[in-house]
């Protein structure tokens, strides 16, 4: 590593709770390694109240959460983003802006917790399980020995992390 962080964006359609807990996390898990970001192609305005209930319930500051649309890093002058992940499926299928750098990216698609009819006990638990999925590919790659990986070992082991299936209960499926 050059010593500068690497820059990762996390895209979802609305940025409102899977893009903003990955960026939560890795901000966390990849500090002084990463500089975590998140987007959406159709901003909701707002974080959706239960990513933000369970950011703060696991002592992450939230202060930092908020909607933004992924032209914000599209522009001169934005952070040159060394990975670009989607984490949801809409966000994947579209077509996303051109990105300054080539950076390297990959689909890791995780369900959605805030289409989750249900209780408030249902709805948590979505949003749990939706940041366990993520908190678990996040840690596989921030240990990747990226400065050991040619490039496209290191698509390779990208697109693996975001194939990984993983069961609600925490074991692979």
């Amino acid at each position: 590593m050059t010593g500068k962080p690497y820059n990762v964006l996390f895209l979802c359609t609305a940025n409102s709770a899977r893009s903003i807990l990955a960026e939560a996390i890795l901000n966390r898990e990849g500090a002084g390694k990463f500089r975590a970001f998140s987007a959406g192609s159709h901003p909701r305005g707002e974080p959706n109240p239960h990513a933000i209930e369970l950011l703060k319930k696991l002592n992450y500051d939230t202060g930092f959460a908020r909607s933004k649309s992924w032209d914000e890093f599209a522009v001169e002058g934005a952070p040159q983003m060394d990975f670009v992940f989607t984490v949801c499926d809409q966000a994947a299928a579209e077509s996303c802006p051109v990105w300054p750098g080539q950076p390297m990216t990959a689909h890791w698609g995780v369900p959605d917790p805030a289409a989750v009819e249900g209780n408030e006990a249902q709805k948590r638990l979505a949003f749990a399980d939706a940041y366990r999925m993520l908190s678990n590919r996040i840690s596989i790659f921030v240990n990747l020995p990226l400065a050991s990986l040619d490039r496209l070992a290191l698509q390779k082991r990208l697109k693996e992390i975001g194939q990984a299936k993983t069961a609600p209960s925490g074991e692979t499926a």
